[in-house]
């Protein structure tokens, strides 16, 4: 009867029913409307969801379910996938670099809403893109950058123009006739709200550098998911600090305020489940993914600390921790985790290791190669 389920109490459970030989992707929808919710409550604005964290189609028809009326969109296949799961939603196109085709795609589908950092790529927009649709003012943000720190990694060397030129493009963008407003993005996994703050008030400067009164200001990103045991991240502090500064430094020309979490939304939703492949010598442990699969992102931002190590029977082990190596199961020698994890002195081949909070750039980073990374899906009712 087991076998039939298709909403499992938790990935304990289904270890123990179905011993998958193979990855599994266990989803809580529950607890993902719940983070869902606490943003809203706690953004003071409108909150929409970067949709390249995990686009998954139950992730946003959850995340509709739960009042999420806006979203994050990078690309046309994004664009499209918005428009057919959620056709009333605000859709934001803040990849600020685009081929004209991908400009023409979006204007065809009704998008009101542009991030923009350098005066080529603007010059596209004023040549491509109408200042309003269907009696709807269009919005071109310019994003702009700072040497900020409290990420795990900066997006500002790829996106981002200095303060300088972000003032000259608001003003080029108000002088046009758009919707001017402004954009940032702190940096993925930011936990320190006065990244947020830094970057608040230079957009006043930016303002009134340009002489323009922003409508709206975005600040982006990159807001904390639960990465580390015993610590989780201080979202009210953070949703406090922006609404605070921004009162405080605007004064009655306060801008509307906008986010788009996609890890702070989506992480924590989902927990990975992989199995040992092996335990070489006693040593280190090779599983059935890794850096090509669900846990690609891990060299770069580093180790999930949240790991359970739990028997085929579904028990958790609980002794005392080790450091191990941990490969993933491709032939090639950079399938490797960074550093060591933490893991139950007793773990043995069989046994699954559970990755929490690993719903974010997991599903979509799944190569294939060398004929591994055979990832399935689950709904669970809860994740421990």
């Amino acid at each position: 009867m087991g076998h039939h389920k298709t909403v499992w109490d938790n990935p304990a459970e289904l270890i123990r029913t179905l011993q998958p030989e193979n990855p599994v992707l266990a989803f809580a929808p529950t607890v993902l409307q719940e983070r869902a919710k606490r943003f809203i409550k706690g953004f003071p604005g409108l909150v929409t969801y970067a949709v390249k964290s995990n686009p998954e189609e139950a992730v946003i028809q959850n995340l509709v379910t739960a009042g999420i009326r806006g979203f994050d969109v990078a690309s046309p296949a994004e664009i499209d996938l918005i428009g057919r799961l959620a056709p009333q939603a605000a859709r934001h196109y803040h990849n600020p670099v685009r081929a004209r085709s991908e400009i023409a795609h979006a204007v065809t589908a009704g998008v009101l809403a542009w991030s923009v950092d350098s005066r080529s790529e603007l010059e596209k927009l004023f040549e491509l893109v109408p200042t309003s649709v269907d009696g709807a003012a269009v919005e071109i943000s310019p994003r702009f950058k700072l040497p900020v720190l409290g990420a795990i990694y900066d997006f500002g060397s790829k996106f981002g123009a200095d303060p300088e030129l972000a003032a000259e493009l608001l003003k080029a963008v108000a002088e046009r006739g758009y919707t001017p407003s402004l954009t940032f993005h702190p940096g993925t996994q930011c936990v320190d709200p006065v990244a947020w703050e830094s970057y608040i008030r230079v957009a006043k400067d930016i303002c009134d550098a340009a002489g323009v009164k922003a409508v709206r200001l975005n600040v982006g990103g990159g807001f904390p998911s639960h990465r580390v045991t015993g610590v989780e991240p201080e979202l009210e502090t953070i949703f406090q600090k922006i609404g605070d500064t921004t009162q405080e430094v605007f004064g009655a020309d306060a801008p509307a305020l906008v986010c788009e979490p996609g890890r702070g939304l989506c992480a924590d939703a989902y927990s990975l489940i992989t199995r040992v492949k092996a335990v070489r010598d006693g040593h280190s442990i090779f599983l059935n993914d890794g850096v090509y699969g669900g846990l690609a992102e891990l060299p770069i931002v580093g180790n999930l600390d949240r790991v359970q190590v739990v028997t085929p029977a579904g028990i958790t082990r609980e002794d005392d921790l080790t450091g191990r190596v941990i490969f993933g199961p491709t032939c090639d020698s950079v399938d490797r985790l960074p550093g060591e994890l933490s893991l139950p002195q007793t773990v043995a081949e069989g046994d699954y290791l559970i990755f929490h909070g690993a719903g974010a750039y997991s599903t979509v980073t799944n190569t294939r190669f060398n004929g591994f990374g055979a990832l399935t899906h689950a709904t669970v009712m809860e994740l421990q």
